[in-house]
């Protein structure tokens, strides 16, 4: 599980290296607006003022991006289960998923229904199995025409639990595959591991819940982790 972790990680280094460019980028130019106004015979404090905002609002933004990042790859103790809300999970690798999505070319859309029943599981493998899950989506659409590539991750709840979606519209899942789709070294791929799905099963499993794959309307293919709920809602 650790191996198959680190490598789909390993998969967004490229995407996450062009994310932290941006900021790290955009301090540089603001840093030189900075000496420009400075050099300036009468500077003009309101500009600078701004200026240093954007640095430190960017030097936030690339901070949060390594923080995210080191948090997926944390070793030692496994975490203590606990309660928490599958939505707030989603949100903190948001941009992770923004930017595997754009280095993609693809239209990613997270829809989270409010108020979800809690559910009893250890974060950061959760996070893993919706990275898996997202990034699979995406590498699905390479043949699908740039600006028609569009995935949709999504919660609801279903009765008493709750389900997170990751669907998307590219040619669905291969006939050759479709049985074996879970079991480890299984892939259609000539590249990674062909463990995503089958690590992404146990992590579910031992979280009592259920993975399934099926077709989605017109085309393409959608994922489902259903996972028990709790009644006491987090929000």
């Amino acid at each position: 599980m650790r191996v198959a972790q680190l490598a789909s990680l390993g998969e967004l280094i490229t995407g996450i290296a062009h994310e932290i460019n941006q900021p790290l980028t955009a301090i540089t130019a603001y840093a030189r607006a900075c000496e420009h106004y400075l050099d300036a015979e009468t500077p003009d404090l309101s500009e600078l003022r701004e200026a240093v905002r954007e640095i430190s609002a960017e030097g936030l933004r690339a901070g949060g991006i390594v923080h995210k990042l080191r948090k997926m790859v944390r070793s030692g103790t496994p975490e203590e289960s606990r309660r928490v809300d599958v939505n707030d999970l989603i949100e903190e690798i948001r941009s992770l998923l923004g930017t595997d999505a754009r280095v993609h070319g693809v239209d990613l859309r997270i829809e989270l229904a409010p108020g979800l029943p809690a559910v009893h599981a250890q974060p950061v493998p959760l996070q893993q199995v919706v990275l898996n899950l997202a990034r699979n989506a995406f590498e699905a659409l390479a043949d699908v025409e740039p600006g028609m590539r569009q995935v949709a991750i999504r919660s609801c709840r279903a009765g008493h639990d709750v389900e997170v979606s990751v669907e998307d519209n590219g040619p669905g899942i291969a006939p050759q595959i479709a049985d074996r789709l879970f079991e480890a070294f299984a892939s259609t791929k000539g590249y990674g591991t062909g463990l995503g799905l089958a690590i992404s099963r146990t992590i579910v499993n031992a979280h009592g819940g259920t993975i399934a794959a099926r077709a989605a309307e017109p085309h393409g293919s959608c994922f489902c982790v259903r996972l028990p709920g709790h009644e006491v809602c987090l929000k």
